[in-house]
């Protein structure tokens, strides 16, 4: 990171604590908070990706049981097509679900990651959802409408 430090006085709070650093600008966690919703809809769609991995392990199975039982049916043709040509087939050139989580991983999830603990670590000493809590503290306050 090029960019400098915003200028503040060492607090005693722990980096846990969802308040602003002091010095911190509106325009700068309100920036951060939205990187942080970038990284929660990635976080999601590893989710997907992990439910897309077990739906695809999951239909293998079934496959494989239909394919048995088309066997025990009399049916060693249709059964053997479908072995030969589903069972075990790669969702993605020569990758299988699994393989393409790795690479979501690998290649997109950890980096983001990382990205936004570094840009939270630089500007706001490493604390968390400072958006949303001062988003939490104004919802809070709002005189009640009776």
């Amino acid at each position: 990171m090029t960019e400098t430090r915003p200028e503040r006085e060492p607090t005693s709070e722990t980096p846990q604590s969802n308040e602003r650093p002091p010095g911190v600008t509106d325009e700068v966690v309100l920036a951060v908070g939205r990187l942080t919703e970038a990284l929660e809809t990635v976080e999601r769609a590893r989710g997907h990706l992990y439910e897309f991995h077990q739906l695809c392990g999951s239909a293998d199975a079934k496959l494989a049981d239909a394919i048995e039982q088309l066997r025990d049916a009399g049916q060693s043709d249709t059964a053997q097509e479908l072995q030969r040509d589903l069972l075990g087939r790669n969702v993605a050139p020569d990758r299988w679900s699994f393989q393409v989580v790795e690479e979501y991983d690998d290649g997109y999830w950890s980096p983001f990651r990382e990205h936004e603990r570094r840009v939270r670590e630089f500007l706001l000493d490493g604390r968390r959802h400072v958006a949303e809590a001062e988003m939490k503290e104004r919802e809070r306050s709002r005189p009640s409408e009776a």
